[in-house]
């Protein structure tokens, strides 16, 4: 990792590079129109059904798909040229935003219907998220990639700040529609971005298996590397327990804290900006640390912070503790997702940011189930408390496998 002076010059040096530039841009806003569809299609669920179960499926069913398509995805983007694969990703998941603001606006959107639009998404996704992950390091270099990857986290989460916040005043004002419409509208900035860069001639390497045994060969990589393992281990966990409670806050802001549809965006935005700011962190000074600092540490910080959130009823403090959160699982997050990419030869690496993919699309259908169901027979509060607790100990165990492991192999 590089090592020098701390400057603002540094936290944004993987701007340097063209292609990356043309990137971020393009992602900032394409992805500020699909935080404003998340944090649009949760509360207009929440409305028309008022079940914390449905809250939980709808975003299971959306998520789903994403496990049976990301290791072809992860195979593909070692197969083919990322760009191209990204284009037609992008393409897809605009068509899934067009679709469902046509339905709200003629009448159809029924429940069935938006999981079936976020099911198709899902599975656009599962091809999107490997040959993103993977393309980073191409738009920039091995050097910068830590830094790439927390710039990127640090848009997902600007995006996360800003797009619950816009969609909150637009569902009271305009509807849901627009905040979907709006969605599909951004997806051109992104692939405009893609379509103008500067790459070199792909190259296809030469492989003597089948597709199928070439995307199984990334499963049993991952498997039978031990760092890889447990870091794909720790990172389900977190997600099933942790990252699931996002499916739970309009149920905590309406039910919990009386709060509106504003009041539901406000709280989505607190812990998007502790995430931003988490993520400024880590581009700027996370050199400066072990990963394992940052990302266990991240861990049980948001632990903390969740399970704070469980026991208030205080708006302001729950903004408070949702910036922690936020700040915390980013930590984690970037960590994890740099040191996986950077520990693989380059030829397996989109077929391990595959199987990340697959570990990331199944966490979240996972994860909405059991939130949804705990939250449905024991109550919300109770749901964030044991998820804050499930990932807590998950962190403590892998520290537990990290030592052992590392005291084995210097004796």
């Amino acid at each position: 990792m590089p090592v020098g002076g701390i400057t603002w010059r540094h936290t944004f040096r993987a701007l340097r590079h063209r292609n990356y530039r043309l990137f971020f841009w393009g992602q900032l806003v394409s992805l500020i129109g699909t935080w404003m569809q998340q944090t649009a299609m949760s509360w207009f669920v929440y409305e028309i059904t008022n079940s914390k179960l449905l809250l939980g499926l709808v975003s299971a069913v959306g998520s789903a798909p994403m496990v049976f398509s990301s290791l072809w995805g992860g195979a593909l983007a070692d197969l083919y040229p990322k760009r191209s694969i990204l284009v037609v990703t992008q393409s897809a998941q605009m068509l899934c935003a067009f679709l469902l603001a046509a339905g709200v606006w003629l009448g159809f959107a029924t429940p069935l219907f938006i999981m079936i639009v976020a099911a198709f998404n899902g599975a656009a996704m599962g091809f999107d998220m490997p040959a993103r992950q993977a393309f980073t390091v191409e738009m920039t270099s091995r050097e910068d990639l830590l830094n790439a990857i927390s710039l990127n986290s640090s848009i997902v989460n600007g995006a996360r700040v800003v797009g619950p916040s816009v969609a909150g005043l637009m569902i009271g004002a305009v509807g849901v529609a627009m905040c979907f419409l709006l969605n599909g509208m951004s997806f051109i900035a992104v692939i405009a971005g893609l379509l103008m860069m500067r790459l070199p001639q792909f190259r296809r390497r030469a492989h003597a298996v089948s597709a199928g045994e070439h995307a199984w060969n990334g499963v049993v990589y991952a498997i039978k590397h031990q760092r890889v393992r447990t870091i794909l281990l720790l990172f389900l966990a977190v997600g099933v327990f942790g990252w699931s409670y996002t499916v739970l806050m309009p149920a905590f802001a309406r039910d919990v804290l009386n709060r509106g549809a504003n009041g539901y965006g406000i709280l989505m935005s607190a812990s998007g900006t502790g995430a931003f700011v988490g993520a400024l962190f880590v581009a700027t000074y996370g050199h400066l640390f072990t990963p394992r600092k940052l990302a266990l540490g991240g861990v049980w910080l948001f632990s903390a912070a969740l399970l704070a959130v469980s026991f208030t009823k205080s708006f302001p403090l729950a903004l408070l503790f949702l910036f922690a959160g936020g700040f915390g699982m980013l930590l984690f997050f970037s960590t994890s997702n740099t040191v996986l990419q950077t520990i693989v030869p380059d030829e397996m690496r989109g077929r391990v940011m595959g199987v990340w993919s697959l570990v990331f699309g199944a966490m979240i259908p996972l994860g909405s189930l059991e939130a949804g169901a705990v939250a449905h027979w024991l109550g919300t509060p109770f749901a964030l408390a044991f998820g804050a607790f499930i990932c807590a100990v998950s962190a403590l165990v892998t520290l537990f496998v990290i030592r052992r492991r590392e005291a084995g192999t210097s004796t």
